[in-house]
């Protein structure tokens, strides 16, 4: 049997972290079994679905480079098919049409609740519905009344709901379009899905969809619902506790190998591992070590994974992820040094690429101020002839590397009886505009003689005009 999972958002908003979550488990289960990963777009809440929502959905899984076999399906795009199935429901005698209009339902609802009575359909239109003229009918699947519904879940464990606890669910609605458990059991039956994981907030649906199921003679997959995951303060995660768009992680400065990494691990162990590369959780993961428990989203522990694979990546990855930051900076990279050489340079002291991007412009762009402390600590008296003396030494240097630069830096301080303070931090300033930047030679190389001296020639000017 080939393993068969889905990822079926709705597109009525972004793509959220437990939304990605459910995506990556069902996506490595699938790939774990050499199986397919199907991508579909429940939309027939057609009010508040969006096409910014579908392209916000389709950005974050490509952005996570979570690749799909099949798909995306649109659920609008198969009407007839629910249709299909809901006449041959009704035909088979596994669904009936309800007249009970809005204010019968509601007044039952509220004498239930007087009562302290779980709210459900009493089953009047179940086997001798009376139509009414101008009222058009909703469909209601036929529960069976009596024996359990047993899901094997396989994060849970087995659940077991009395069917006499499930009501007569709508499947189609009075205009005809038909309902989530309707839809979702359909395209799973039809698509051959094997593994249904998702979160738990669905355990309730479960039981129906497998009655349902079961009336059309449908396979019925294994099931694994996924622990929610909360705020620091234990409340269900949501905009309050700061971002929990997939795209605001990118927005951040995050590498989204960063954010699967920590992904994977809300909920999900293999010893006493953190780091896990994209291999090593396909290798790896197994719904068997999935946590039942919820788990607590940690931004800190999200950064500390952040930083840690923006050190030890390949360069020219996290330069390909820099591009998209340094571009929202009105940046062309072809105006400053390689990016990948940016990365090596900065890695050591950006969290995120939105610290690396930020302290990365004066390579490509000249500035028009300096940094105030920096500039009245660096901008001494006397300050504007040791420039004046690097300038004239760094002019005469045909072969413009680090290592010869610290070294005529290195001799400037001697000639001039002057600590190394004095000399590399208003070098500093003047050619980044502040007193912090990677290791001097380094910055230099970067910058290049024509960008460094231009900007040495600036800062004498501004400290003899400053006197």
């Amino acid at each position: 049997m080939t393993t068969i999972t889905r990822f079926a958002p709705s597109p009525t908003g972004y793509l959220h972290v437990g939304g990605a979550r459910t995506a990556l488990f069902s996506w490595l289960y699938a790939r774990k079994q050499g199986g397919t990963f199907i991508l579909r777009i429940e939309d027939t809440d057609l009010e508040r679905s969006s096409q910014e929502s579908v392209d916000a959905i389709l950005h974050g899984m490509d952005w996570l480079g979570l690749d799909y076999d099949e798909g995306p399906y649109y659920q609008t795009q198969r009407f007839d098919r629910y249709k299909e199935v809901i006449a041959q429901l009704l035909a088979q005698g596994d669904a009936y049409h309800c007249y009970c209009s809005k204010e019968e339902l509601e007044q039952l609802r509220n004498e239930q609740m007087a009562n302290k009575e779980k709210p459900r359909y009493n089953g009047k239109c179940r086997d001798h519905a009376v139509a009414i003229e101008g009222r058009e009918p909703v469909v209601r699947f036929k529960n069976p009344l009596d024996g359990v519904v047993a899901i094997p879940d396989l994060v849970k464990g087995e659940i077991v709901v009395a069917n006499k606890e499930l009501d007569d669910l709508i499947i189609a609605r009075g205009d005809g379009t038909p309902t989530y458990n309707l839809t979702v059991v359909v395209d799973d039956m039809d698509m051959g899905v094997t593994h249904v994981i998702r979160g738990d907030d669905h355990i309730n649906n479960t039981p129906r969809q497998m009655n349902i199921l079961k009336a059309l003679g449908a396979p019925v997959p294994f099931y694994a619902h996924l622990p929610m995951i909360l705020g620091a303060d234990g409340a269900r995660l949501s905009k309050r506790h700061g971002a929990v768009s997939v795209m605001q992680f990118r927005d951040d400065g995050y590498l989204p190998e960063a954010l699967l990494n920590y992904l994977v691990r809300l909920g999900w162990s293999h010893g006493d591992q953190e780091i896990f590369s994209i291999a090593e959780m396909v290798e790896f993961f197994d719904l068997a070590d999935v946590n039942g428990a919820a788990s607590t989203f940690n931004m800190d522990k999200l950064l500390w994974l952040n930083h840690h694979y923006i050190m030890h990546s390949d360069p020219e990855l996290v330069a390909m992820h820099l591009l998209w930051h340094i571009g929202q900076r009105g940046i062309d990279p072809a105006d400053g040094p390689a990016l990948a050489e940016v990365v090596k340079a900065q890695r050591e002291r950006s969290k995120t690429l939105v610290e690396m991007a930020n302290a990365s412009v004066y390579f490509y762009k000249d500035f028009d101020s300096y940094d105030e402390k920096a500039a009245k600590k660096a901008f001494t008296e006397g300050s504007d002839s040791v420039l004046a003396h690097i300038y004239e030494a760094f002019a005469a240097v045909n072969d413009w590397q680090g290592e010869q630069l610290h070294d005529i830096i290195v001799g400037l301080a001697e000639t001039l009886a002057l600590g190394m303070g004095k000399v590399a931090q208003p070098l500093r300033v003047a050619v980044c505009g502040s007193g912090v930047s990677p290791a001097i030679d380094v910055t230099l190389s970067l910058l290049g003689k024509e960008k460094t001296l231009a900007r040495l020639q600036k800062a004498i000017e501004f400290i003899k005009n400053s006197k």
